[in-house]
């Protein structure tokens, strides 16, 4: 870390690096404060606006060949820019993984475990740090860690914002720090908002940040008024793993199958919420996911009619997926890909000339390290992700070949244990704690869609005796890797200074 009387060159010769044009950044995904640096030329520094999506999953859009969705807007930046085909989050969960993009924290660390607590004041977040290089910024939409709490919060010169998981038509806004009743649908006005955002901006020498956070696709699902039916013809196809049969369950941990009649399962009570039927159900998801798709349309237009579009670097992001039926259950939480995987791609024609798509795993966490990097500032020490701005930019990076998933049991769903995860290259390992259940290991090359639990039969709990001690002694074969897996998990949480078991010893 720098003392603060030194300057850090690094970052000055980064910013130089960048294009003496001016470049407006638009991210649609989703900073050492003790440091003093050298504040870059306003033209040097991108504009960013960063764009994230709810709860949309990682295959919901045309150009992956989705077999009904309609996203030709957002299809046009991903296709002709850098698509990350491996992008995940740590904790499927809204509010946690909210935390970790401002924070790039791990929830253990910034400590926003659930969908009701505020983000702790004292960690650093990417938005400060723009502001002290001079940056307006300014958040419109969902915030949503600290209940009701729809107050500015730091980092922000333009605020609009609502309480909680707002309103799909006629929200109340919090207009930097008045509220404001607003009449028509809730991600079109955002959507306005933006676009006066970027046009006001435009017009000066100061750089910008946006964060324009959707409310949609969120549940309940609600369509805008010209979209509503416009798949209710439409029968939405079931998964493979969807069925409730003992080939479909086999090996899988019990509390997975108890789900399947709770809020979080396939065969929810659908008509408790209005919805109908599970075809209903995903058909107003799919329809709410189309003003989505006018709202990047919109912003992409506003960009090139300023001039701005070519030289713009767009990051698209989701804070979370969802599951569809797999496995015979729905929303998120849980570590099946469907889950924790998300949509993501960078949209940048001066720097990204052919489009290209990228095999890493990419991280929710890596969304304030890269803006940092890219705004040509230092990244703070607090930090646990990685920046892929060089990897924008076509240059050689080292890069994680595995990553940490964690997930912290929601008293207010409790169907889902507190778990810690390792996801690798070829494997997808998950444990569990709290709770009498079996792991689970599955073979990602051989078993993409997670059928075959490699552990699934382990019996386990009717003796005393840990779940890897009786993998070691049922399943010599698999312990080995298990072992190995395990070991790596351990190794991750401990360099990121968590611990897999509570302590309750006072600091």
């Amino acid at each position: 870390m720098l003392q603060n009387n030194q300057l850090d060159m690094t970052g000055l010769k980064k910013t130089y690096l960048v294009s003496n044009s001016k470049i407006v950044v638009l991210v649609v995904f989703f900073l050492c404060f003790g440091t003093k640096m050298v504040k870059a030329q306003p033209e040097n520094q991108p504009n960013i606006v960063f764009v994230l999506i709810d709860d949309q999953r990682y295959d919901f859009l045309s150009f992956l060949d989705h077999p009904w969705i309609e996203t030709p807007n957002i299809d046009r930046l991903a296709k002709n820019g850098m698509y990350f085909e491996n992008a995940y989050v740590t904790t499927s969960l809204c509010s946690p993984s909210r935390a970790s993009i401002l924070t790039g924290q791990y929830a253990h660390s910034h400590q926003v475990m659930d969908n009701n607590t505020p983000l702790p004041s004292h960690i650093p977040t990417f938005p400060v740090k723009l502001q002290k290089q001079g940056y307006h910024t300014g958040f419109i939409g969902k915030w949503h860690m600290g209940g009701d709490n729809d107050m500015p919060r730091p980092g922000f010169d333009r605020w609009v914002s609502f309480r909680g998981q707002g309103a799909y038509n006629d929200p109340t806004f919090n207009i930097d720090g008045q509220r404001s009743d607003h009449t028509g649908y809730t991600t079109d006005l955002l959507t306005d908002y933006a676009v006066d955002f970027i046009e006001e901006n435009a017009r000066g020498e100061t750089p910008y940040f946006l964060y324009l956070s959707h409310k949609a696709i969120h549940e309940d699902f609600t369509p805008a008024p010209r979209h509503q039916g416009h798949y209710e013809d439409l029968n939405i196809p079931k998964p493979e793993t969807f069925a409730n049969t003992e080939v479909n369950y086999e090996g899988k941990p019990l509390w997975v199958k108890r789900q399947r009649n709770s809020w979080h399962g396939a065969e929810r009570d659908f008509a408790a919420a209005g919805y109908g039927s599970y075809n209903r159900f995903f058909q107003l998801y799919s329809e709410a996911m189309l003003s989505v798709d006018e709202s990047v349309g919109k912003i992409t237009e506003t960009l090139r009619d300023l001039g701005h579009l070519e030289e713009t670097v767009i990051i698209y992001y989701s804070d979370n997926g969802y599951m569809m039926g797999e496995h015979g259950l729905i929303d998120k939480r849980v570590m099946y890909e469907e889950s924790i995987r998300v949509p993501a791609f960078v949209h940048w024609p001066e720097q990204i000339r052919t489009p290209v798509k990228r095999e890493e795993f990419i991280l929710n966490i890596d969304i304030g390290p890269t803006i940092l990097e890219l705004a040509g500032s230092t990244v703070p020490s607090t930090m646990q992700g990685m920046s892929f701005a060089r990897m924008l930019k076509g240059q050689p990076i080292n890069w994680r070949t595995d990553f940490l998933y964690e997930y912290f049991i929601d008293p207010k769903a409790v169907q889902t244990p507190t778990t810690w995860g390792l996801r690798t290259q070829n494997y997808s390992y998950m444990t569990y704690e709290g709770i009498w259940s079996k792991y689970e290991l599955y073979d990602m090359r051989k078993d993409p869609k997670q059928t075959n639990n490699l552990l699934g039969n382990i019996k386990y709990g009717h003796v005393y005796g840990s779940f890897l001690d009786k993998v070691e002694r049922q399943d010599p074969k698999i312990w080995k890797t298990v072992k190995r897996l395990d070991q790596r998990l351990n190794d991750l949480i401990n360099e990121k200074e968590g611990k897999r078991t509570p302590n309750w010893e006072k600091e």
